[in-house]
């Protein structure tokens, strides 16, 4: 397997740019109490770049979303009885879908038979680029066989939790202990992008790996994956190759991380921390 060791680069920003220049992000997010999910994986894509960012959520939490950023538009989904998006809504997420660029599901969704309905729908879309993310993966491991139905080009970022859930669903063996081989036999298998999570998250691709040295164990706070989706969208729409937007983000999300540590503290450290020190995160590794 060839290491990657260096981290790729966003191209400066030409002067004739536009706000479609770079991506237009959909994110299917978000149910009743985790409203904080999907608007962090909002805000966090449009401080990662991306141009226009739209958030599809549950309709009765919408103006919670709203409220919470003014930065990107929303569009209300059909519910369940539990707040969560509803398998009614499948026909409006496609609809808004083949409108944007990018587009990432998972953050704050919950699990149902719904919501893995819509899962599958995506995952078989050609012509796609899909990060799934949280309880996207967790209603993806429940699926069947879905690597064989997979057409999008997709990018999966499980915390060992969630890895060990996708794990289950896809072989009979039990899972090595070893973080790196995890990685690239599910990469394989799946055809995916895969970033495990956690101290020394790994990418890869299932031919290339890449070891990540940025962040700190202040990092381990709720949101801090829903921050990590946004930047991953976000560098997807801005037109890096899978690989290189999961690595890249990667790398920036734990070196926003270290920043806002430095200033902050690891143990008083937020994901809206994180979120907040994007910028000085991009600014560091040279675009900004």
């Amino acid at each position: 397997m060839e290491i990657v060791e260096t981290t790729p680069r966003l191209p400066s920003r030409p002067t004739d740019s536009h706000k479609g220049t770079f991506g237009r992000v959909l994110i299917v997010a978000g149910s009743v109490g985790m409203t904080g999910a999907a608007a962090l994986a909002g805000r966090s894509a449009l401080r990662a770049g991306a141009g226009l960012v739209r958030l599809a959520t549950a309709r009765s939490v919408l103006p919670i979303v709203a409220a919470i950023e003014p930065c990107y538009t929303t569009i209300p989904l059909a519910e369940d009885g539990e707040g969560r998006i509803s398998g009614k809504a499948l026909g409006a997420i496609l609809d808004a879908a083949a409108d944007n660029d990018v587009v990432a599901i998972g953050p704050g969704l919950g699990q149902s038979a719904g919501l893995r309905s819509i899962v599958e729908a995506l995952v078989r879309q050609g012509n796609l680029r899909l990060a799934i993310d949280g309880d996207g993966l967790n209603n993806l491991s429940k699926l069947s066989g879905w690597p064989k139905k997979r057409v999008a080009d997709l990018v999966l970022t499980p915390h060992p939790g969630e890895m060990k859930r996708l794990w289950s669903g896809l072989f009979r063996d039990q899972m090595p202990a070893e973080r790196q081989q995890i990685a690239a036999r599910v990469a394989q298998t799946t055809g995916a992008v895969v970033a495990l999570k956690g101290a020394g998250t790994v990418v890869t691709d299932g031919e290339r790996i890449y070891l990540n040295a940025t962040g700190n164990p202040g990092m381990a706070t709720a949101g801090s994956g829903d921050v990590l989706t946004g930047v991953v969208a976000a560098l997807m729409g801005q037109g890096l190759s899978s690989l290189d937007a999961t690595i890249l983000g990667v790398y920036l999300h734990g070196l926003a991380g270290d920043i806002a540590a430095d200033r902050l503290g690891q143990i008083s450290l937020t994901a809206t921390d994180i979120a907040e020190a994007l910028p000085e995160a991009f600014k560091a590794h040279g675009v900004g």
